[in-house]
């Protein structure tokens, strides 16, 4: 029987630990990262184009590196990738503490006197663009790696609890950022103070440290004959699995709907109806303890009832219905009742937006509970077939980050153009078509997962 207690009990396994230290500490970044996007948009008064040029920033490094990372993973030392994607993060949270700096004229000054001016900028919107580029490298580096490793270091008949786990984590540091980062950004002000980013880099470091001592060298990856499997070589083998194709379609039009949720739904929230950064983070925290709360113990289902791609069609219907709550918190701001938000001193009068937003992003973290695990695994069991797990798990950002690269920049140019709506609902149908993309072409397939005994 699938048990919620499965997940802490892994953390007992010191490896383990280290990895999820991993997940935990880039997570918390990313969601924190996020609120202070809305920050910033509200800041610096950017339109849709430039809130969704964040996106596809970071989104576009990841597209570029994703495959070669991938090989690189599967032929190399994987614990020395982790290291340096960790480190990498650091100069992230360096480079976040400089947008809207005074010192950034002195600093484009000096660079133009060597030739080097355009490497930076004094404009604050285009100044996250280019920290948002250096953050995809660390991200992917840390994602790709960790899921690898976690997949080939568990045991052949716990990858689904392994992952789910490993997931499980990721989700509660994200809640952990939502909440702890949307209270220190209400605090400090990212625009006048570097706190925020100097308490990341500390978490940052911890986790460094966990991987240095903790992790095996040299786990998993290392194929025996690099040579025989370029990366192009492998993506094509790999593509020839029905399973692995269906699962890249999907993908592809998935993100499109999931990352402008992510990047918009907390700039609606600011921008929208004022809601400051604590109360944004309480938004986001709806679908972050779903998914914390349910990863593992949905993982463990998948390991018990199998036939995993009935739960990534089911969580993504569920996740497309989220979606489409979203654009009533208009019209709810006025109809619903208001309340008050207090913390620490501190609080905000809320209305029914914040209530609808928050209702959504729950539901969408019960979509991602139930597609993940079996998402996962069914790339790593696919990726398993040719010895080329790192690059299954490669071709799986790939097919996401395409997506992730246009939909940002489409669905804010609907929000600029057409209106706040009409962008949600395009990207609900984005989910919903891509959920019968995958049925479809799985059922053609022909190929079925047969259920695991008890």
């Amino acid at each position: 029987m699938a048990r919620f207690g499965n997940s802490v009990a892994l953390l007992r396994n010191r490896e383990f630990l280290s990895l999820a230290g991993t997940a935990f500490a880039r997570s918390q970044a990313y969601s924190t990262i996020i609120i202070a996007l809305a920050l910033y948009a509200d800041a610096f008064g950017t339109s849709g184009f430039i809130e969704g040029l964040w996106g596809t920033a970071f989104a576009s490094v990841q597209l570029l590196i994703v495959l070669p990372l991938g090989r690189k993973i599967d032929t190399g030392n994987a614990k020395r990738w982790l290291l340096a994607g960790l480190l990498i993060n650091v100069l992230v949270f360096a480079g976040y503490m400089f947008i809207g700096d005074p010192v950034n004229a002195e600093i484009v000054a000096l660079l133009k006197s060597v030739g080097a001016g355009a490497l930076w900028t004094t404009n604050g919107s285009i100044q996250v663009v280019l920290v948002r580029m250096l953050q995809g490298i660390g991200a992917s580096i840390l994602w790709i790696t960790g899921s690898t490793v976690v997949g080939q270091i568990s045991p052949d008949d716990e990858s689904g609890r392994w992952l789910g786990s490993y997931n499980q984590v990721a989700a509660f540091s994200s809640l952990a950022g939502d909440l702890v980062g949307g209270l220190l950004l209400s605090m400090y002000d990212p625009l006048q103070s570097r706190v925020v980013f100097i308490v990341l880099a500390a978490v940052t470091m911890v986790a460094f440290v966990l991987v240095y001592f903790e992790l095996r060298d040299n786990p998993g990856g290392g194929v025996d004959d690099p040579e025989a499997q370029s990366g192009i070589g492998t993506i094509k083998k790999l593509l020839k699995l029905p399973m692995l194709r269906s699962l890249v379609l999907f993908r592809l039009s998935f993100s499109v709907g999931k990352m402008a949720v992510i990047i918009f739904l907390p700039i609606l929230a600011r921008t929208e109806f004022g809601i400051d950064a604590f109360a944004i983070g309480w938004i986001l925290a709806g679908g972050k303890l779903t998914k914390s709360l349910l990863q593992g113990y949905v993982g463990d289902l998948t390991d018990q009832i199998g036939d995993r791609a009935k739960f990534v069609a089911a969580g993504a219907l569920v996740y497309g219905f989220g979606i489409a709550l979203i654009p009533l918190s208009l019209p709810a701001e006025e109809t619903m009742g208001r309340f008050y938000l207090g913390y620490f001193g501190h609080g905000q009068e809320l209305g029914g937006g914040f209530l609808v937003l928050f209702l959504a992003y729950a539901i969408l973290g019960i979509g991602d509970s139930i597609r993940l695990p079996a998402s996962m695994a069914l790339f790593v069991e696919e990726g398993e077939k040719y010895d080329s797990v790192a690059s299954a798990m490669s071709l799986r950002s790939i097919s996401w980050k395409i997506g992730q690269t246009a939909g940002p920049l489409g669905v804010g140019l609907i929000k600029d153009f057409v209106g706040t709506v009409q962008a949600f609902l395009t990207a609900s149908a984005f989910v919903v078509f891509a959920t019968g993309v995958f049925w479809l072409t799985h059922t053609m397939s022909g190929e079925s997962e047969p259920a695991v005994a008890d």
